[in-house]
């Protein structure tokens, strides 16, 4: 049996994953008790979180060598970083700013469908927008896990999470809202052909 890969990513109404200059805060400053809880129970089943060059290089100057020196100890941050990971990479070397990281070059695609046949806890992602759009095109992603924020970022977005993505159909197969105004949905994909 393969395991589940989920794509999990925060946005903005607008479809942003991030923003430059401006005032926001972490997480648009909307988060709140439900959103953090929730957060922290999506990791509380074992799991190999896989992630991109670039991404675990923000996280890592984002959460420095620990979340204790970074100010960012989120209960789920800490969990995550806790847990195994495969950073899917043709720059990176060893050893890693990450507890439990093991560093996999190749082709992403590749990599990434041999984790699946070989994983016997499910896969996810957070962030890694490229890895998980080439992944999304080539049938690998199972969810898709989006959680939007109430806020838009015309003037300062950055990172479109779906820019350059091949087109999905969804189907929502879960939803909630957190902290009366946060919207987790969870989508499975399939490829518009």
């Amino acid at each position: 049996m393969t395991a589940t890969y989920t794509f999990d990513v925060f946005s903005t109404l607008d479809g942003y994953g991030s923003y430059s200059g401006g005032d926001w805060g972490g997480y648009w400053g909307k988060q709140g008790p439900e959103l953090l809880d929730r957060r922290l129970a999506l990791f509380d089943e074992e799991q190999r979180m896989v992630f991109g060059a670039n991404t675990y290089r923000q996280f890592v100057e984002l959460l420095g060598a620990s979340t204790g020196e970074s100010g960012v100890a989120d209960p789920w941050v800490e969990r995550m970083r806790s847990m195994p990971a495969t950073m899917v990479s043709s720059t990176l070397e060893g050893p890693l700013a990450w507890p439990d990281a093991t560093v996999v070059s190749g082709d992403a695609v590749d990599v990434v469908s041999r984790l699946k046949e070989e994983s016997e806890v499910p896969l996810r992602s957070h962030g890694s927008l490229s890895l998980n759009r080439a992944l999304m095109a080539a049938g690998l992603v199972d969810r898709v896990q989006v959680t939007v924020f109430p806020v838009i970022t015309g003037q300062t977005g950055q990172d479109p999470i779906f820019r350059g993505a091949a087109d999905f159909d969804l189907e929502l197969i879960d939803s909630r809202t957190l902290d009366g105004n946060i919207q987790e949905l969870t989508y499975r994909p399939s490829l518009r052909l």
